[in-house]
């Protein structure tokens, strides 16, 4: 089957020529796809519902129904809306018509795929061959005297090593034989990123091990003395888990949390350029550009990547660089773990106490006890009544001297280092 005849290398054949994808139905050309029937790739048309060979996320590998596999409209709209954020998409999906959609996690592998990122998916269902393993007529027959042709067992010995997803050559007589060999001696084994990455070698960490022989050992000697070394040879194993380690980098990014309310000066459409690039733009106009990229809706959790730089006493620097999250719900907040709320600290306040009814303490005092309370306004602001019982810092915002920015934002971080430092120790910058 070639790409011609196969809805799914069709599509991915006209993405990555970029040749022309239109729609059409019975009538002739669609301007839409939602009330199209036919997809045509590159001047061949296909029916947009078609099954392809792409199976779904939790389907059964051994099963062939055609409900386990994405149809040839929603394997095209996850390529078609791929810069699009994930509400977003959806909801463009079931605009165009396509009802039962590639989902967004796995919308990158999809369209990585169709623009020839990867060879191979383990998702993707393989052609069935229409080659046959049946010599044609006329062939002559094969026979066990002198040096006939290869018997079965001669031929799986020539190729020990061959992956299961070769053709089986079948060899005519002894000139094929000795072809095949020569071809085989100068063959090269094609690889993907996958097989590359996969490797030869097993792991082994028996320098590790010896490494740390002698000092469980001495510690195993001097916990019979007392508790506290048996708990250091227990918890020394664990900390060395390359997983474990991962888990605990993870759960120490500190968390931010800024105000929901459409009046904050910070917000989601503009922290991230305000925290990272020490530049202030208003929340309407950081929107309004995201909407002319096609971003329509911010994410609910956005990454603040802070990097500092250190110079000691001997002139040496150090490059460090940490990571933040920055939510406004406790929605958001959920999604980051059973532990989000120790990892919370600070909270960004405008000075409305509706803002913290939902969070886990709801109380002004309790809550800026056990966090950062930072309260952001314009310089040029009265001051406000309603945060004089609040242990909250002021963070005063210039509306128009723009070079003020890179000092204010480096305030805050200072302010929030020191706080971290004493407070929440613990909490690794990563």
């Amino acid at each position: 089957m070639s790409a011609e005849t196969d809805p799914l290398l069709a599509l991915r054949s006209a993405i990555k020529s970029r040749a022309s994808i239109t729609y059409a139905d019975d009538a002739g050309p669609s301007p839409s796809l939602a009330g199209a029937t036919l997809l045509v790739l590159d001047d061949h048309p296909f029916p947009k519902s078609i099954p392809t060979r792409y199976r779904k996320a939790g389907a059964a590998t051994e099963t062939k129904a055609r409900g386990d596999f994405y149809t040839l409209d929603a394997v095209y709209a996850a390529w078609l809306f791929r810069d699009a954020v994930g509400a977003d998409y959806m909801k463009q999906a079931r605009e165009h018509g396509v009802t039962v959609f590639v989902s967004v996690t796995e919308r990158k592998h999809v369209v990585e795929w169709l623009e020839g990122g990867a060879e191979h998916s383990d998702r993707i269902t393989p052609l069935k061959s229409a080659e046959s393993t049946t010599p044609p007529p006329g062939t002559p027959p094969r026979t066990t005297s002198g040096h006939a042709a290869a018997t079965p067992r001669t031929r799986a010995a020539e190729a020990p090593t061959a992956s299961p997803s070769k053709r089986r050559i079948v060899a005519v007589d002894a000139v094929d034989v000795g072809r095949v060999k020569k071809i085989k001696q100068e063959e090269v084994e094609l690889k993907d990123h996958n097989t590359v990455l996969r490797g030869t070698k097993p792991n082994n960490f028996t320098a590790v091990r010896t490494m740390y022989g002698e000092k469980l050992k001495k510690l195993k000697e001097s916990s019979r003395a007392g508790a506290a070394p048996a708990t250091l040879c227990i918890e020394l194993p664990a900390l060395l888990d390359p997983k474990i380690m991962a888990r605990k980098a993870r759960h120490n990014q500190p968390i931010i949390i800024i105000s929901s309310s459409p009046t904050a000066l910070v917000t989601m459409h503009n922290v991230k350029h305000f925290l990272e690039d020490s530049s202030f733009e208003p929340s309407q106009d950081a929107r309004a550009r995201a909407t002319s990229e096609g971003n329509l809706r911010p994410e609910d959790l956005i990454p603040i990547y802070r990097k500092r730089t250190t110079i000691d006493s001997s002139g040496k620097e150090t490059v460090t660089r940490s990571t933040y999250i920055v939510v406004d719900s406790v929605e958001a907040l959920a999604k980051l773990g059973t532990d989000a709320w120790d990892r919370v600290v600070c909270v960004m306040t405008t000075g409305q106490a509706w803002q913290f009814r939902p969070y886990k303490w709801n109380e002004p005092r309790q809550l800026f006890h056990n966090v950062k309370g930072i309260y952001v306004s314009w310089s040029n602001d009265p001051p406000n009544t309603k945060i004089k019982d609040w242990n909250v810092t002021e963070l005063k915002i210039d509306p128009h001297r723009r070079h003020v920015d890179k000092s204010v934002v480096a305030h805050f971080w200072k302010m929030l280092d020191t706080w971290i430092t004493t407070n929440k120790p613990w909490l690794v910058k990563a």
